[in-house]
Order: structure tokens, then C-alpha cells, then sequence
């Protein structure tokens, strides 16, 4: 997929630069910058960071430790007070630089390619030539840079669940990481690069394909459907509708993955023993555990992801006097 050459040639005047801008096909194709998927999934996690949390707690959770979300939410604040809402923080900043940025921008990156090869047929709603690729060959190109992108963040990621359940533990169980690169020091100085960083890597690489698979292709095709069969156009109302369903779909494809990422890497355990224990504790029910708050907050992170996604992509196309899709 060509780049779109939409800038002013070198000495021009502003006005044939202006010309030029206006000049450019509202449908061209647009390459942004790799980090924004990275940048957009930090931003998303400052928000709803506290979600993910109470999520960890209740997969880890022991004893007589409350069962809700609701119970889980008051015993941190009473327990740690309001800044124990963001413990790990910097291990999921972390993450998403690495994790977010290597999905997203992979992604776009293959389907670039995967257009390369694609017919253009006509839009169903203004009748223009247009490549668009099918939801299979979307899932496939999101699969591929989700599993990537798991390799990218396990480090980060086990260092997330680690310090989200930290403060949980009893006191002499805790690893005290004082941040994320306090962490992963600590975790390749006492576990070994390839057992500590890498912990878990091949059940959080899976987890992270299904994740990339339903929230980036159901978002594409959520969002192809409705600028094509709707009046909306490339609109908040349609962002806000197109990550809520990609919500969805990414919550049901991952609830049972993310249960068994949890405990592997918070344990010392294999995955074998891991899922011979949680089916004889909880029999199936174990694969939805935790369901309602994983959707509570991976729904709402998905859709400042996305919304903060797009907030960059029209950033970028006014920056660079790029004509605005429609």
C-alpha cells in the first residue's frame, strides 16, 4: 500500500501548498507513525488502570478476602488508601510501550501488505474503487502482531500483575519492586532473563493474539460496517460504538487465556499443574472467573484506546494538512 504523498514540494509558495492540500483524494491512504497505538493504550491506562487491578485481585484472590468488585474496591482504599487504586502503574505504562506499541503498529504494517495483493471493489455506499480486506484476513493480521506483541510486553506484563497483587500478599510474601525498572533488574538478577522476563510468555502470547484479534479486527469491521450501511460517518458516535462492540468481542475471546496468565505468572508452577489445579478446585467455571470486571475494565480501556487513537490520527492529518475521511 502506497504511501500518501500529500505534502508541498520543496520551494513552494503556502497558496500552491494550500492547493495541494485541498487538492488531495479524501480516500487516500494515510500511514501514521508506529508509537500511536502505543501512545493511545498509555493514555487509555492511566484511565482505567484501577479496573485492571481490582480484576488481578479477584482471579488471586485468598482467604477471606471480599468475593465483589464493589468489596475488593473499598478493602484497597481502606487497606492502602486511594494510591493503592494505582499500584503497578508504571509496570502498565511499561507495558503498553511495549505491548500496545508493537501490536498496533504491526498490525497496520501487515495489512498494508495484505492490501498490497487485495482487488478494489466498489463501496457499497458511494460506489468508489476500494481495497478492503475480509474479517478473516483481519483476524489473521491481528493475531500475528498480538502474538508479537505478547513477546514484546511479557516482561511488563509480569511485572503488571506482580505489583497490582504485591500489596495483597503477606508481608513477607511481597516483592517490594519500587517500579517497573526496579522490576525487571530484580527479575533477571534473581530469576534469570529467560524464566523471570519471560514467564508465562507462551499462555500471554496467546491471550495477546486473541486480544488483538477482537479488539482491532471486530473494531475495523464494526467500523467498516457502520460507515457503510448508516448515515454516520468517521465520527465520535461511530469510535464510541466500534470500540464498544471490539470491547466486547476481545472481554469473551480472553476471559478464560487471562485467568491462566494470571496464575502462571504470579506462581512458580507450570501450566499444566496450573490448569490441573483450577479445574479441580472450580471445574469450568474457572474459565469465565472474574468476567464482569475483566469487561468493566477492558471495555472501557478499549474505547480510550481507540478514542484517543483516533484523537491522534485527526492530530496527525491537521499537522499535516491531510484531507479528513469520510
Amino acid at each position: 500500500m502506497a504511501s500518501t504523498k500529500t505534502g508541498p514540494a520543496p520551494g513552494s509558495s503556502p497558496a500552491a501548498a494550500a492547493a495541494q492540500q485541498v487538492a488531495a483524494p479524501a480516500d487516500a491512504v494515510i500511514h501514521y507513525p508506529f508509537w500511536f497505538g502505543g501512545s493511545a493504550g498509555s493514555l487509555a491506562a492511566c484511565v482505567t488502570h484501577p479496573m485492571d487491578l481490582v480484576k488481578v485481585r479477584l482471579q488471586m484472590r485468598h482467604g477471606d478476602l471480599p468475593r465483589s468488585m464493589s468489596g475488593t474496591v473499598v478493602h484497597i482504599v481502606r487497606s492502602e488508601g486511594i494510591r493503592g487504586l494505582y499500584s503497578g502503574l508504571t509496570a502498565s505504562l511499561l507495558r503498553q510501550l511495549t505491548y500496545s506499541t508493537t501490536r498496533f503498529g504491526l498490525y497496520e504494517a501487515i495489512k498494508s501488505r495484505m492490501e498490497d495483493y487485495t482487488v478494489a471493489k466498489p463501496d457499497p455506499k458511494d460506489g468508489k474503487m476500494k481495497k478492503t480486506l475480509s474479517f478473516p484476513a483481519l483476524v489473521a493480521a491481528a493475531s500475528l502482531a498480538g502474538m508479537a506483541g505478547g513477546f514484546a510486553g511479557n516482561a511488563a506484563d509480569v511485572l503488571n500483575v506482580r505489583m497490582q497483587h504485591d500489596a495483597a500478599l503477606p508481608a513477607e510474601q511481597r516483592r517490594g519492586y519500587r517500579n517497573a525498572l526496579d522490576g525487571l533488574v530484580r527479575l533477571a538478577r534473581e530469576e534469570g532473563i529467560v524464566k523471570g522476563w519471560f514467564r508465562g510468555v507462551w499462555p500471554n502470547s496467546v491471550r495477546a493474539a486473541a486480544m488483538t484479534a477482537g479488539q482491532l479486527a471486530s473494531y475495523d469491521t464494526a467500523k467498516r460496517i457502520l460507515l457503510a450501511t448508516t448515515p454516520l460517518t468517521d465520527s465520535l458516535t461511530t469510535h464510541l460504538i466500534s470500540s464498544f462492540l471490539a470491547g466486547v468481542a476481545a472481554a469473551t475471546l480472553t476471559s478464560p487465556i487471562d485467568v491462566v496468565k494470571t496464575r502462571v505468572m504470579s506462581s512458580h508452577g507450570a501450566l499444566t499443574t496450573v490448569l490441573a489445579d483450577l479445574y479441580a478446585k472450580e471445574g469450568l467455571r474457572w474459565m469465565f472467573k472474574g468476567w464482569v470486571p475483566s469487561f468493566i475494565r477492558l471495555g472501557p480501556h478499549t474505547i480510550f484506546t481507540f478514542l484517543f487513537l483516533e484523537s491522534h490520527r485527526k492530530l496527525y492529518r491537521q499537522l499535516k494538512g491531510l484531507p479528513e475521511p469520510k
